[in-house]
């Protein structure tokens, strides 16, 4: 099911504490529909499925963030009418259609091409599914009566992209005796395609484990395929895939699962456009962007109450774990933040300057733009969010993905550089209360003036110097291009681990081959200390010092300037404990000697250190 979606009922409310600590990614994807073909597939169709995507412009599938709109937020939600005959009883072959209508005439022509079915479309409204006689989910008579091939005829016939949803596995009830065939697979029967002893899998323990030591298990996967193909789907949603979803350990590794999903797809000759869920281990990124286009990287968005989502549920989860997959996304295949509900005003459950941060997140950090919100009940205001084309622009083109350039505080600033030297600006106040942010040139690399574009107002702001500042409502934002008329800013380095600096507590001196110098200083914790002594600035005055650090999870620090009063400020993880990231803080030095000072306090642990730059002129 969506991210959330669950097989056993019960469970769907269970996954958002089971998977608390479970945020992680992937990245770049060799093109499916490019790949060779596999026994019993002629080579020559997926040559042409090949020839077909050169001529029509080289592209690769998922070159960009895919756009649409899917079923899970309505289906999911306790929303007044939404589910009138039972929980998710919403997805049924009208309100596909309706949806996609309304995508087709409301959305289209700003990119949105995909609609996605997601779980349910072989259940029925107590949740009891529908198989063929070959162990393959077929829809269900009450919720699609002309079938799954209808609706992608349908959807294809307005222009647009049809998509669908299936459980890593194969599911209990598809069983059987274990005496049920495998299509095209003569000998082959479930018994043969799962291990002896019935383990489970997936997210919600539904399916039993395929074995792909068995060549049966594949032939499964393959037949799955073709029906897919068959129906005329541009899109699979393959969900509970670990090690991630909540779960971890061999039971739970679907990653030869993911593997024969791909070669699978590539059989059929039909480009397809292959995305997992959800919150998946980032220490598996390498398999996710090598077999997949997409790969969700926290829970689910969705609140599960009478709104479709809601601030506190996991909106603002995300801040704190798309930086840790920030440089996992590219051409082939992007991080998935999951949908966008911003739409629908009072039924998203949120306030417009959370709807604008919410879809200011997902821009820049190049997630997916699939709405989950009733397309035929758009808002003039959501309507403006979701097809403002110079936000859609920061989504879509080939720049990196925006990371913050400040700590993880209340007040944060994100940012990446475009193809053309200027800079996607983002300030975010995640505060319950109203708050300014600053964005400091320096913070960017450069000085002096820049000129600034609001890119949610489609205004130009005028030039500024050396930084902007912006009063933000609670859970506000701006979206700016920063255009640079300065010259690049220059800074002094300081290495963590030079001799003239003074370790307390447990702090200790490490090699690190991706720093500077390539040592780091490490062990900040439990009241471990790094001072950095001679700090020489030659005026007094605030300074924007970037630090270089490395934290494999999210970790907070102290810092002091001169053994004055310290601030706590929060470092985003990089990912894991080989990759170097860059936050900076605005400092106040006395001119001459000052030392910086980084403690984690009695109780936590801080991240390593790499360096410290230190601008030679101050803000």
């Amino acid at each position: 099911m969506r991210s959330s979606s669950s097989f056993v009922l019960p469970v769907r409310t269970l996954r958002a504490a089971a998977v608390l600590a479970v945020a992680l990614g992937f990245a770049t994807v060799a093109p499916i529909a490019h790949a060779g073909p596999t026994t019993g597939t002629p080579a020559g169709q997926v040559h042409r499925a090949v020839a077909a995507a050169d001529a029509a412009g080289g592209q690769e599938q998922a070159a960009k963030p895919y756009m649409g709109w899917s079923s899970w937020s309505m289906q999911s939600s306790k929303y007044p009418g939404l589910n009138p005959d039972g929980d998710y009883s919403y997805l049924t072959e009208a309100n596909v259609l309706k949806q996609t209508d309304a995508l087709a005439a409301k959305l289209k022509q700003f990119g949105y091409e995909y609609v996605n079915i997601d779980a349910g479309w072989w259940r029925d409204n107590a949740w009891k599914p529908e198989f063929d006689a070959y162990a393959r989910q077929t829809p269900d008579p009450v919720r699609f009566p002309n079938g799954m091939k209808s609706v992608a005829d349908h959807i294809h016939a307005r222009g647009l992209k049809a998509g669908i949803y299936l459980p890593v596995g194969l599911e209990k009830e598809a069983y059987g005796d274990g005496k049920t065939p495998i299509k095209d697979a003569p000998g082959c029967t479930t018994a043969d395609i799962v291990y002896g002893d019935l383990r489970t899998t997936n997210g919600w323990d539904s399916a039993y484990k395929l074995d792909f030591s068995r060549p049966c298990a594949e032939k499964y996967i393959d037949s799955q395929a073709r029906m897919l193909a068959d129906w005329g789907y541009d899109f699979l949603k393959l969900d509970g895939v670990g090690p991630g979803s909540g779960k971890s350990g061999d039971q739970y590794d679907n990653v030869a699962d993911v593997a024969a999903w791909q070669k699978a797809i590539a059989a059929t000759g039909r480009p397809i456009h292959f995305e997992l869920s959800w919150s998946l281990d980032r220490g598996h990124a390498a398999d996710w962007k090598k077999y997949s286009n997409g790969w969700r990287i926290d829970t689910d968005v969705e609140c599960y109450c009478n709104t479709l989502v809601s601030w506190e549920n996991s909106v603002d989860d995300r801040f704190d774990d798309a930086p840790a997959w920030s440089r996992q996304a590219g051409p082939g295949g992007w991080n998935d933040l999951d949908s966008l509900d911003v739409g629908n005003g009072a039924m998203d459950g949120l306030t417009k300057a959370e709807r604008q941060t919410y879809a200011t997140l997902w821009a820049i950090s190049k997630s997916p733009l699939y709405t989950g919100d009733d397309l035929t009940r758009l808002d003039s205001y959501g309507l403006s969010l979701l097809t403002n084309r110079e936000v859609i622009a920061v989504d879509q083109n080939a720049t990196p993905a925006a990371r913050p350039v400040t700590p993880a505080d209340a007040q944060q600033v994100w940012a990446a550089e475009n193809a053309d030297g200027s800079y996607t600006v983002a300030l975010f106040n995640l505060a319950d209360a109203p708050a300014a942010v600053t964005a400091d040139w320096a913070a960017l690399g450069f000085t002096g003036q820049a000129s600034v574009r609001d890119l949610w107002n489609h205004e130009n702001l005028g030039t500024y110097k050396n930084k902007v500042t912006e009063a933000l409502p609670a859970h506000g934002s701006r979206l700016f291009t920063v255009t640079p008329r300065g010259g690049a800013l220059t800074a002094t380095a300081y290495e963590a681990e030079a001799p003239g600096n003074t370790l307390g507590g447990n702090a200790s001196t490490a090699d690190c081959s991706a720093c500077s110098g390539a040592h780091k200083v490490g062990n900040l914790y439990l009241g471990g200390t790094l001072r950095f002594n001679d700090i020489v600035v030659p005026k007094a005055g605030t300074y924007t010092v970037k630090i270089a650090y490395v934290s494999g999870d999210a970790r907070s620090a102290a810092v002091s300037v001169n053994g004055g009063g310290a601030t706590s400020h929060k470092f985003p993880s990089t990912g894991d404990w080989g990759t170097v990231e860059t936050v900076s803080v605005p400092l106040t030095l006395k001119a001459g000697a000052n030392t910086i000072t980084f403690d984690s306090g009695e109780s936590g642990y801080a991240p390593d250190i790499d360096r410290i730059d230190v601008p030679k002129t101050s803000s």
